[in-house]
């Protein structure tokens, strides 16, 4: 009987994605020996402002970009699957792919505010959590509510690579060294990020004479998002 897919799930609203996402990605992967790991394209984020949010075509394209040549698929399956909360989109997953075992990838500062989610306990009961370590949030994710709450479940990453023998609520703590990049940095740096991103995805005019608008595969769902698609 062939073994399930150990695949880990790292949501963000990757605006843009950029070289720390695949750096802290790869490094989880390597601890925790998974298979394959699916960037979520986030639609929108309900705790994040909508001001500035790149189209999703473009975020998606960032993604793309930033995983080529690695075991990462990129994927904006949140809109397809209708889900606007984690705790709704890892219950379809789960449903959808019952073959594969899911890790729940997040940053400290994530937990750190974890105990604001929807439903963040019934996150933690559906599958590990693994938390990798950023510079300037360790002190409040580990004094967080979550914490407290997920402290008595703490794994290390050995029992998750050993497979079959751990089951949820469970909680590893990655460190490594520190990746200072960010996505604000980047945005605030080349604010028309997104508009060059999609305008080497085929924008102009074609032969008739007709706009021409980027289109981007989603590599799991297969679906083509178009330049106008929103977050």
């Amino acid at each position: 009987m062939a073994r399930a897919a150990l695949t880990g799930l790292l949501g963000g609203s990757f605006n843009p994605a950029h070289g720390g996402h695949r750096r802290i990605t790869l490094f989880a992967m390597d601890a925790l020996g998974l298979d394959e790991t699916w960037w979520l394209v986030s639609p929108g984020n309900p705790l994040k402002p909508q001001a500035g949010m790149a189209p999703l075509a473009a975020r998606l394209k960032s993604a793309r970009n930033q995983s080529r040549r690695a075991p990462i698929v990129p994927t904006a399956i949140e809109q397809r699957l209708g889900t606007r909360y984690t705790v709704d989109t890892l219950a379809k997953l789960t449903r959808r792919y019952p073959k594969r075992r899911f890790i729940w990838l997040m940053g400290s500062d994530n937990l750190a505010q974890l105990h604001r989610w929807k439903d963040w306990r019934r996150i933690a009961r559906t599958m590990p959590i693994a938390v990798i370590a950023r510079p300037g949030y360790d002190a409040d994710a580990m004094t967080s509510p979550a914490m407290a709450w997920l402290r008595r479940y703490r794994v290390p990453a050995a029992s998750i690579r050993k497979r079959g023998q751990w089951s949820a609520p469970a909680l590893v703590l990655l460190r490594f060294d520190p990746d200072y990049r960010s996505a604000t940095a980047i945005r605030r740096a080349h604010a028309g990020w997104a508009d060059a991103l999609l305008a080497q995805s085929g924008q102009g005019q074609g032969s008739d004479g007709q706009e021409r608008r980027a289109k981007v595969r989603d590599r799991l769902t297969f679906r083509k998002l178009r330049q106008e698609d929103k977050a």
